[in-house]
């Protein structure tokens, strides 16, 4: 690194902000290093909005910055210390919007338990508010089978559960910010069809957990 060496919070967005796409320094950035010195709680509400697409337009010029290089465990401290206001900035930009929860669900398969899946055959429809499908949602379907868990965003099969959320309570849920029990019992979530399997489907998957900044 050569301008950002050294830099956290606001000052590094900033600096992130104003590095060109095509420069040499664009492309000497290790993303995992910028994650690793982003702590959402030194931000302001709309910092994290500004970093994620600050990122996105790198990663048109410079792969490496694509969210899906990000290592599973900052990809979820990131998510996790960030608050209510800073999720809701970003998911209020429809394409940062798009990008988060695809970067999500498409890292499911990789956290897919086998051990615990591998006799398990279910379906999982997943309603996002706020959205711009039918209904004001986004969907995604979730299928579990075979020890192994595929995402489409369209709607194949019969679900044995329809699980409805906001996308934010969403992060919180899959970063263990907050349980399907809790979310339930404050009408934070909605559940259509198996209400014990969708109890326990978070356990299906072995989710990163966060840890403290050091």
């Amino acid at each position: 690194m050569t301008e950002i060496v050294g830099l956290t919070g606001r000052a590094l967005v900033d600096a992130l902000e104003r590095i060109e796409p095509d420069s040499a320094e664009a492309h000497s950035l290790d993303v995992n290093e910028v994650a690793g010195a982003i702590d959402p709680k030194d931000l302001g509400k709309d910092d994290v909005r500004r970093l994620l697409t600050a990122l996105g337009r790198l990663a048109e010029s410079a792969p490496a910055f694509d969210l899906r290089k990000v290592d599973p465990v900052r990809f979820a401290n990131l998510v996790a210390r960030a608050s209510r206001t800073q999720l809701e900035s970003v998911v209020a930009e429809r394409p940062l919007r798009e990008r988060v929860l695809r970067e999500i669900f498409d890292r499911m398969g990789a956290h897919i338990r086998q051990d615990r899946a591998k006799t398990l055959d279910a379906v999982v429809h997943w309603r996002l508010s706020g959205g711009v499908g039918e209904g004001g949602y986004d969907r995604y379907e979730t299928v579990i089978s075979h020890g192994e868990c595929t995402v489409d965003r369209d709607m194949r099969e019969k679900p044995r559960v329809t699980i409805t959320i906001a996308p934010v309570d969403f992060f919180r849920l899959i970063t263990h910010q907050a349980t399907p029990a809790v979310l339930f019992v404050t009408g934070k979530i909605k559940v259509k069809g198996d209400l014990a399997f969708a109890a326990g489907l978070i356990g299906f998957f072995d989710l990163p957990r966060t840890h403290e900044p050091s």
